[in-house]
């Protein structure tokens, strides 16, 4: 039970990537607040993790609110009187596009939920950390924050100025006991596949040749990376960025 004793928050915790971070958290022990724009989803995945003895509550966040970043801090602290872990993984179906072709709309938003959402989260729940002794910063970046993608400015952008972001974050709280990491998945099996290229074949057909495993990841793979990244065991781990991206850019 590497996490025993610890609370999480998770933003995007409906999406299947941060659901499989929320279940692995409880099956070790950690108690999590479930937040996401669709309460449905967030619902759904306490539901998942009430059923094998682990402890949740759902709360309704969106990610590029203020007003709800610190709600959902404050909910998540009041429920389980303290707050270590924080895992930033909301985002949107972000649109296909050049800077051309993308709405002032379009781009807007992606920025508002991948980047200031995780700065908002952050400044929500690093108070409780720092008041606790110290804790746990994971921002869910992708290895497109390293190499670009044609057609997804927007998505590119955010994700590499997280990796930015976490290494000024674990310089500034370092000496709060607070570590700060991004965790960046290739492409793996979820929802947001099936948005862009409409089956899990059709995917796997793209983009399964361009990592050197010659497959798609699963969200359980990239759930046990922030397992990692959340407890002990990477206690001398900050201002990293940790691929787990089938060798996606390593070649």
């Amino acid at each position: 039970m590497q996490l025993a004793g610890k609370a999480a928050l998770i933003s995007g915790a409906g999406g299947d990537i941060c659901r499989a971070i929320a279940i692995a958290f409880a099956r070790e022990g950690a108690s999590v607040v479930c937040c996401d724009l669709a309460q449905d989803r967030a619902a759904e995945t306490v539901r998942l993790i009430n059923d094998i003895g682990g402890q949740a509550i759902s709360q309704h966040c969106d990610a590029a609110s203020e007003e709800q970043t610190l709600a959902a801090a404050a909910a998540g602290h009041a429920a389980f009187g303290r707050l270590d872990i924080l895992v930033s993984g909301a985002a949107p179906n972000d649109p296909s596009g050049t800077v051309l072709e993308l709405t002032m709309a379009d781009w807007q938003r992606v920025l508002d939920i991948n980047l200031t959402g995780s700065f908002l989260l952050s400044r929500a729940v690093l108070p409780y950390m720092i008041a606790g002794g110290g804790g746990s910063v994971i921002f869910i970046a992708s290895q497109m924050g390293r190499v670009g993608a044609p057609r997804r400015p927007a998505y590119c952008a955010t994700k590499g100025a997280l990796i930015q972001l976490a290494k000024v974050m674990a310089a500034d709280h370092a000496a709060q006991s607070i570590r700060v990491n991004t965790l960046s998945p290739g492409a793996v099996e979820t929802q947001r596949m099936l948005y862009r290229y409409g089956s899990f074949e059709e995917a796997q057909k793209q983009h399964g040749p361009k990592h050197l495993l010659g497959r798609l990841g699963k969200p359980d793979e990239i759930a046990a990376a922030a397992v990692f990244l959340a407890s002990d065991a990477s206690s001398f781990v900050t201002g990293s960025d940790l691929l787990v991206d089938g060798g996606y850019t390593a070649v």
